[in-house]
């Protein structure tokens, strides 16, 4: 059995609002991540999953309920750089987290400012680097480079605090389609080859069927928990809650109405082809 990285019970949390009523955002929401796992947080835009998100390495503190990282409680302030340690933050534009005019300082940045003695930060540099294909531009200028390069410095300057968890909110919302594929296979090299706990939060429906596990959010609540050939399959509650499912599916989906025996769990383009050859034959 995998240990539990993060936890929350019951957690709910309102923005406060100056004149009314503070907007609940959150509604009770009961999540276990395991270690080492890769888990995709979807849902449509104001669901309550980037503010979900948030509370996992405590940039956010409940308003009712309790999140725990490796069995610290976010809300006790004696915890908090342990708990930053153990969950890192990636957000949606890269620009907002690159803070020095060289590559490699950048990187460098964060474990500076854990007093990660300068031989280590020298060995933590190159490795993150290296772990998101970026080493041979360790000394351009990080506005040269383009988004999806930029996205995969601030990968690399949170992989160099070696935490045990990675966060990253929308990571490829701004990124062109190359841009997109390249974090996403830096992310899945991240969970598949370091171990490192994956928690991505998207509302691209074939980034999130790369993932072990789907988290459908609606209306600051859990709709839909397991693995994506099961989430996907369940295309009407999907629809529900203003989601769309991968193409894939779709297409099954639409041939099954027609009245044709097709799988909903057939996901990716190969098992899709596979099961339209299987049908056709």
């Amino acid at each position: 059995m995998s240990d539990t990285i993060i936890q929350t019970k019951s957690l709910q949390f309102s923005y406060p609002a100056d004149d009314r009523e503070p907007l609940p955002v959150l509604d009770g929401v009961d999540l276990e991540i395991e270690q080492g796992s890769f888990v995709a947080i979807l849902g449509h835009n104001g669901c309550g999953k980037s503010t979900l998100a948030k509370h996992f390495n405590a940039i956010l503190l409940p308003s009712g309920g309790t999140v725990y990282v490796n069995g610290m409680d976010t809300g006790d302030g004696e915890k908090l750089l342990d708990i930053r340690r153990t969950v890192g933050m990636v957000f949606q534009n890269p620009d907002n987290q690159i803070v020095a005019n060289v590559v490699e300082e950048d990187v460098a940045f964060a474990p500076e400012n854990l007093g990660v003695p300068p031989a280590e930060i020298r060995q933590r540099v190159d490795d993150a680097l290296k772990a998101v294909n970026m080493y041979e531009y360790r000394e351009h200028a990080p506005h040269l480079l383009s988004g999806g390069q930029k996205q995969r410095i601030a990968i690399a300057g949170v992989i160099a605090m070696q935490p045990r968890c990675v966060v990253l909110d929308e990571p490829t919302a701004m990124l062109d389609p190359i841009g997109r594929r390249d974090v996403l296979n830096t992310i899945q090299a991240l969970n598949r080859e370091r171990g490192v706990t994956v928690v991505l939060i998207t509302h691209h429906m074939d980034e999130a069927a790369q993932a072990g596990r789907v988290i459908v959010m609606s209306k600051g609540r859990v709709v839909a928990d397991g693995h994506p050939k099961e989430v996907f399959s369940r295309v009407e509650e999907l629809r529900a809650v203003g989601l769309t499912v991968p193409q894939t599916t779709q297409l099954l989906w639409e041939l099954r109405r027609e009245g044709l025996d097709t799988p909903l769990d057939a996901l990716s383009d190969e098992e899709c082809a596979q099961a339209l050859y299987n049908l056709l034959k």
